[in-house]
C-alpha cells in the first residue's frame, strides 16, 4: 500500500508493507494521514495485526503508528525513540543545536518494545530479523523475511538516501549498506519506490555514490576554503535548485564525517555556518 504523500523526498509516497496471515505484521503503516488509516483498516479487514513494525522515527514512516495501535490493539516495535542510537558525533551536534528537522519525527515516544539489533521475530507464518542499520537515521532498523529486506530509507531504488544530521550519518550510512550486502539479499523492499530486485548492484552503487560524493567534497576544498552553500552550488551545479537545501544536507554529513577523520577543519568549529578547508595531513 501506497500512502498519498508523494513529493521530492518521498517519491511516489511511503510504502506500508503488510504481512498477511491471520494475524498480520504492519511495516511502516506511513504518515498520520485518515485517508491512509482507513486504507490499511479496510485491507486487514478485522483481523488485528500481532505488531505494527516501524524501520524509523520520521513522520512519513512512524506518523500513524499510534492512531493505527489505538484502532487495533497491535504494539508498536521499534529499535528505540528518535535519539537512539545515534552516533556520538551526532549527539554532540544535536547538543550544540546544529542540523536540520529533516523530514519531520513522528511524536510516537518509546515504542511498546524496542527490537535488539539480531532479534527474531516468529510473527505471521514467517521468521522476521530485526537489523539495526542506522545512516539515514539513527534508530533505523531493516527487517530481514527470507531473502528480502525491508529496507526503509536506508536503500531505494529511485533516489540515493537523504543523510540529514544530527539524525543521519554519513559513516553509519555505508557500514549499514554493507552489512546489508553480507546479507546477499535477493530483493529489497524499500520505504518509497518499488522493489528493487537487483539488491547486491544496488547497495554496492550507494557505497560508491557516498564515496564519490566524498571525493567531489576534498578536491572542490583543495583548490580553497569554501562555505556550505559554496560548496553544494560547485557539487550539485547540475541538480535542480530547489533540491539544494537537501542536497546540503547531504554534504554536510559527508563533512561531518571528514571532520572526524582530521581530513576537513571547520572554523571557528563545526557547524553548518562554518567555513570549510582541507586540513593538512603532511
Amino acid at each position: 500500500m501506497i500512502a498519498p504523500n508523494a513529493g521530492p523526498l518521498t517519491g511516489s509516497g511511503t510504502n506500508t508493507w503488510i504481512l498477511v496471515a491471520a494475524r498480520p505484521v504492519v511495516i511502516d503503516p506511513g504518515p498520520d494521514d485518515p485517508a491512509h488509516l482507513a486504507a490499511i483498516l479496510a485491507h486487514l479487514d478485522g483481523r488485528r495485526p500481532e505488531a505494527i513494525l516501524v524501520t524509523h522515527a520520521h513522520a512519513d514512516h512512524a506518523g500513524l503508528a499510534r492512531p493505527l495501535a489505538a484502532r487495533t490493539g497491535a504494539p508498536v516495535l521499534a529499535y528505540g525513540d528518535a535519539t537512539a542510537g545515534r552516533s556520538p558525533a551526532m549527539r554532540a551536534l544535536a547538543a550544540a543545536g546544529h542540523g536540520w528537522a529533516g523530514e519531520g519525527v513522528a511524536s510516537v515516544g518509546a515504542p511498546d518494545r524496542a527490537l535488539a539489533d539480531g532479534e527474531v521475530l516468529s510473527m505471521a507464518g514467517r521468521r522476521i530479523v530485526a537489523l539495526w542499520t542506522p545512516g539515514h537515521f539513527g534508530n533505523h532498523l531493516s527487517f530481514e523475511v527470507d531473502r528480502a529486506i525491508f529496507s526503509g530509507d536506508l536503500a531505494m531504488g529511485w533516489a540515493s538516501t537523504l543523510i540529514s544530521p544530527p539524525d543521519g550519518d554519513v559513516d553509519d550510512f555505508i557500514a549499514s549498506c554493507r552489512r546489508l550486502r553480507g546479507r546477499d539479499p535477493a530483493i529489497l523492499l524499500p520505504g518509497h519506490g518499488a522493489p528493487v530486485a537487483g539488491a547486491a548492484d544496488r547497495l554496492d552503487w550507494l557505497i560508491r555514490h557516498r564515496q564519490e560524493r566524498e571525493a567531489a567534497v576534498l578536491a572542490h576544498l583543495s583548490r580553497g576554503a569554501a562555505d556550505l552553500a559554496g560548496l553544494t552550488a560547485a557539487i550539485y551545479a547540475g541538480t535542480d535548485p530547489a533540491l539544494h537545501p537537501a542536497a546540503a544536507r547531504n554534504l554536510f554529513a559527508h563533512l561531518v564525517a571528514l571532520h572526524a577523520r582530521g581530513r576537513v577543519q571547520a572554523t571557528p568549529a563545526l557547524s553548518p555556518e562554518a567555513l570549510f578547508s582541507q586540513a593538512d595531513v603532511g
